[in-house]
């Protein structure tokens, strides 16, 4: 007798948050990107943003400056997850590339928040074994501080315009946020509050808001 298999239930994604950090050069925009090893369980041999999954200890963290209120208001509701998530994306850039959004205090990460904006979320689809819910943050390289050091979870660390980012190994979600980022860049007064929201239904990607149809 075949046993029925149970109903699937899809994971549910954990908080996660990703920095793009970059730079105008003339009428170029850089972006620093790392390749994730081959070991990886997540993505491995792919270029990516540096970040990883908000930790219960980036909600307690003690920040050299916060969030300016509207982009704390867009990243989340209620607004008390907003500055762990920022928190965690600039904690993972340290840990990941050695870059500072902020000051060390003690060798302690106090992360200034203040200059960060909020560009868009993405979702793992939902048959992913292992799924994150990740909001893409931006921040100027002026307000960087740190000597460039990879610490093997993100190798390849290097600077490329968004053109070459697009011919480097990428997935579909990496091409979405690249595309993002000139859209943002274009007009750097607007603010948005309609973020752009790319999932996956019924296995295919599906673009929500942020202008998209």
């Amino acid at each position: 007798m075949t046993r029925a298999l149970p109903p699937y239930r899809p994971v549910t994604p954990r908080p996660a948050a990703s920095l793009v950090i970059y730079e105008k050069r003339g009428d170029n925009v850089y972006v620093l990107m790392g390749r994730r090893a081959k070991a990886h369980r997540f993505l491995p041999n792919v270029y990516v943003f540096p970040g990883g999954r908000v930790d219960t200890a980036d909600a307690r963290t003690p920040v050299l400056a916060p969030l300016h209120p509207e982009v704390a208001n867009r990243l989340s509701r209620p607004a008390g997850m907003a500055e762990a998530i920022a928190t965690a994306a600039v904690r993972e850039t340290f840990e990941e590339t050695g870059l500072v959004i902020g000051a060390l205090d003690g060798g302690v990460l106090r992360p200034d928040l203040s200059q960060l904006d909020y560009l868009a979320r993405a979702i793992t689809p939902p048959m992913s074994p292992i799924r994150f819910n990740t909001r893409f943050l931006t921040v100027d390289v002026r307000h960087v501080e740190g000597e460039l050091r990879g610490s093997g979870e993100l190798i390849d660390l290097k600077w490329v315009t968004l053109g070459e980012a697009m011919t480097m190994p990428l997935v579909d979600v990496t091409e979405f946020i690249i595309g993002e980022i000139d859209r943002h860049l274009t007009d750097p007064e607007t603010r948005r509050t309609d973020i752009p929201l790319f999932r996956y239904v019924r296995g295919k990607a599906r673009i929500r808001g942020g202008g998209h149809g």
